[in-house]
């Protein structure tokens, strides 16, 4: 909510104002005056359309933080400082995303350890390492228990969080700071806890043992969402399946993954393929291991790829899984959670040659290890065609793994997405259509994303760090789990973790014994926590007045690139338990590219961190830059732009402290304008104000800046070398107070209008000659420019032109710009020439013209026929 409108006082200025030091000194006065703070009071007086609630990012609290950051939270800052302006009660929280891989994986590599549940916790551990020890091998991380590897990313996350605290206030973020929260603290495990037991009543969360994606580094589970398809390098190999039918020819199939042929269930071929036609409903033998499978149909085989006949394996890619639960085929697995094939013989090969040959040569081995012993068999028998031809196929990864992902059956928790549910994907379709994407070509990345979804939200993560899932399981007489039967805490009893306490009606004594209980080990996918963000922030748990007041959220601000997790997991999870979206608007910032136009990314290499950039050029112009960018658009990170952002914060206070210093106003401001020049700089500002206001209601905070930047250059390089000599009084008391007055109205209004993107240097300057903030005023209108009603607002640009006119002749003639004009000729238009003369005065006085000025009709605006009268230097 905006402060009452404040008499401007009698102007205080520094002698020799700088932009260095502001950041410093105004965001501890913001921080004591709790200038930001969330007025909750006043917002739930007010009611919920007086408030503007912001759903924010919270950064991962792994390492540090990039341009990226900063570009993108600029972008929500500019729009929470102008609701704030604009008298809204802003809800603006800050949030750390403490848990999930980034974190473990940062751990490890700083600590040099690695988790292992089997291991007891040690209260005095202390670890070898604290630093960057990425170079330590996996195999030479020191192993210590879950409990003592969760209090070191508790401990390193934290370390991590007052950095980002501290760059975030530099940066003059808006943040409440008494409105935050971590993803690993009491309240979000226990939000995230009851909003999974929730789904689960409902059944909108289930277990299922299914086939997977499989990270075999980091040893968890994968969802579709993170998934990234990278090129690989792999080969081709032709190899021969053998037909039951006496006398019938071998059967060629072309694969990249021969050690999977002891897992194979069936070769498929596309039905309108005519070379397989009569083979469908046969059976052949896989090479080497003697295994009777089907030749089967189905149209997602590619007749046009390999030899348009491949073996569907379990599981050696997505579309094995496709043809698995579709054909209904057997699971014959053989790779395991760690990457290796099993070290028992599978019971589906026949005794004999095929048995020994796994035991002896497959069993325990890696992937890359197993292929080589395969296609040294195939070789041998005959079986291989040719050898293999070298190949880039495309993987699946784990966005963050350096390895192939590997599809491995288990037991994981899921919650419904629509990914196979016809009914409720068109229902996570309409609510994205109840959501303002901006830019709105960006909601088709949503639709899209929606509708090629072939699997619901895999929730579950074998880790250490993050949100365990609330369940345990009564073990039976054989001490095996019942997994159909879980138990359950009471929403009252969150947080809870499993591994470290008993349920109701057990004690710790019974855990892992026949007849007891066993914790769920696992944890949520952070997804799963960060995807109820409002309901953190805004308290759904505890403080139901409070959630009310501002949920739904206004606006959820994040990357494009994040659509398909944050934003839709948000979106399923505000579906299930509200029935409404989660916001009205999603704003979506780009990327920041290199120079190479390359996404700045860590896993590049090429990220510039903030710190010292926004020392060398302060935070003024590095907002600048980044409030430059509109969203949805990637923008280059440019240095050169930051230093323009800088000479306009320094031009501001200079400009200021001129214009202030030209002498004090009594009474009424707007009454004392009468200048048709003043008045015409005033109309030209409420259009300036008009397009402005138009920018941020538009969600184009750079219109903002680009129009309210035009016009303050033309003020300054124009408009105050035109009105100088009249405001010190060169033309009577009178037309000196019109001066001084239009200067103090328009920077009153320039100040407002660059407040919400410089806040530094705008809250300076106001501080000389008002009491209160600058950021608590209201934001300008078109209103109070009154003054300037009536007037011209094409005369500043005609008269600035024809003074640009008038210096470019003394710059050609290479004379100083003291040098006095005592003839000249003004051509142009017959408009622009009598707007001119209306201003024929300041004209003067600005360009020094002191001798006759003639009038001329052109078709263009021009300056003739100078005559020129040099100033002689001074003598030293």
């Amino acid at each position: 909510m905006t402060d009452a409108p404040s008499t401007p006082r009698a102007a205080r200025i520094p002698d020799r104002p700088s932009i260095d030091g502001l950041e410093d000194r105004w965001a501890q006065v913001w921080k004591e005056r709790g200038t930001y703070t969330f007025d909750r009071a006043a917002a739930h007086e007010r009611g919920r359309e007086a408030v503007f609630s912001i759903d924010t990012p919270p950064p991962t609290a792994s390492g540090s933080l990039h341009m990226g950051h900063v570009f993108s939270y600029t972008h929500t800052d500019c729009m929470a400082r102008y609701k704030r302006m604009a008298g809204f009660e802003v809800f603006y929280p800050i949030g750390w995303d403490d848990n999930g891989l980034p974190t473990e994986k940062r751990v490890q590599n700083f600590y040099g350890v690695r988790g292992d549940a089997s291991l007891p916790h040690d209260p005095a551990f202390e670890p070898a390492h604290r630093g960057d020890v990425k170079s330590l091998k996996a195999a030479d991380q020191q192993p210590i228990s879950r409990a003592n590897f969760i209090e070191l990313c508790d401990e390193l996350t934290v370390q991590d969080e007052q950095a980002f605290e501290s760059l975030f206030r530099r940066m003059g973020f808006s943040f409440d700071w008494d409105i935050s929260y971590r993803t690993i603290d009491d309240h979000s495990r226990a939000t995230a806890q009851q909003a999974f037991l929730r789904n689960l009543s409902r059944g909108e969360a289930y277990q299922s043992e299914a086939p997977g994606l499989w990270d075999v580094t980091f040893q968890t589970a994968v969802a579709q969402a993170e998934l990234e398809a990278r090129d690989y390098p792999g080969a081709y190999h032709r190899v021969a399946f053998h037909p039951t039918a006496d006398g019938a020819a071998p059967v060629y199939i072309e694969t990249t993954r021969p050690e999977l042929i002891p897992a194979v269930v069936a070769l498929i071929a596309h039905p309108d393929d005519e070379r397989y036609a009569g083979m469908f409903g046969t059976t052949v033998r896989s090479p080497l291991f003697g295994v009777e499978v089907p030749v089967l149909a189905h149209p997602a085989a590619e007749p046009d790829k390999g030899a348009g006949i491949a073996m569907c394996c379990t599981f050696g890619d997505l579309t094995d899984v496709l043809w698995w639960r579709e054909l209904q085929l057997p699971t014959r697995s053989v790779i395991t959670r760690s990457g290796r094939l099993q070290s028992e013989v599978p019971d589906w090969i026949p005794s004999g040659a095929g048995q020994r040959l796994f035991d002896q040569e497959l069993a325990g081995k890696t992937t890359f290890s197993a292929r080589e012993s395969v296609v040294s068999a195939l070789r041998e028998s005959g079986d291989l065609d040719g050898e293999p031809q070298p190949t880039q196929r495309k993987a699946n990864f784990y966005e963050r793994g350096e390895k192939p992902l590997e599809i491995v059956t288990s037991r994981q928790w899921y919650i419904r997405n629509g990914g196979r549910d016809a009914d409720l994907n068109a229902e996570l379709l309409e609510r994205g259509r109840q959501v303002e994407f901006h830019p709105a070509f960006m909601r088709s990345r949503y639709e899209n994303w929606v509708s090629g979804l072939n699997g619901d939200w895999l929730v579950s993560r074998q880790r250490f760090f993050g949100v365990p899932i609330p369940v345990w399981y009564p073990l039976d007489e054989q001490g095996e789990p019942v997994y159909d039967k879980p138990l359950v805490p009471t929403e009252d009893q969150l947080p809870v973790d499993p591994a470290a306490q008993a349920p109701d009606g057990y004690d710790e004594s019974q855990r892992g014994r026949a007849g007891g209980f066993v914790g769920d080990p696992d944890v949520m996918d952070t997804w799963a926590t960060s995807s109820l963000t409002p309901q953190i922030a805004g308290r759904w748990r505890d403080d139901p007045e409070l959630f009310a007041d501002v949920f739904p959220m206004d606006v959820r601000p994040q990357g494009h690139d994040i659509i398909r997790t944050w934003l839709f997991s948000t979106v399923v999870r505000s579906h299930f338990e509200f029935d409404s979206v989660p916001w009205r608007h999603a704003a979506l910032s780009g990327w920041i590219l290199d120079p190479d136009r390359k996404k700045m990314s860590k896993s590049k290499g090429n990220v510039v961190t903030p710190e010292d950039v926004v020392k060398e050029h302060c935070a003024d112009a590095v907002r600048y830059w980044a409030a430059s960018g509109r969203l949805g658009a990637d923008a280059a990170y440019d240095t050169g732009q930051m230093k323009v952002g800088r000479r306009l914060a320094i031009k501001i206070l200079n400009a200021t402290k001129f214009a202030l210093t030209l002498g004090e106003v009594d009474g009424d401001l707007s009454a004392a304008v009468t200048n048709p020049l003043d008045r015409a700089m005033l109309a030209e500002l409420a259009q300036v104000v008009e397009a402005a206001t138009a920018g941020f209601e538009g969600w184009d905070h750079t219109r903002c800046l680009e129009v309210t930047e035009t016009f303050f250059w033309t003020f300054c390089d124009d408009y105050l070398e035109l009105v100088k000599d009249r405001a010190y009084g060169g033309q009577g008391d009178a037309q000196a107070a019109s001066a001084r007055a239009a200067l103090r109205i328009a920077l009153d209004v320039l100040l407002r209008l660059f407040a919400p993107l410089l806040p530094y240097v705008t809250e300076e300057v106001w501080s000389w000659w008002h009491d209160g903030s600058v950021h608590h005023a209201a934001w300008p209108t078109t209103a109070e420019l009154g003054a300037g009603d009536g007037g011209d607002p094409e005369l500043l640009g005609a008269v600035g032109e024809a003074l640009a006119g008038v210096r470019k002749s003394k710059s050609e003639a290479k004379v100083g710009m003291r040098a006095e004009v005592a003839e000249i000729v003004l051509a142009g238009p017959g408009g622009w020439t009598d707007r001119v003369r209306s201003a024929e005065a300041d004209l003067r006085a600005a360009g020094r013209i002191t001798g006759r000025i003639d009038y001329t009709e052109a078709e263009t605006p021009e300056v003739r026929d100078t005559v020129l009268i040099p100033v002689e230097k001074p003598k030293a």
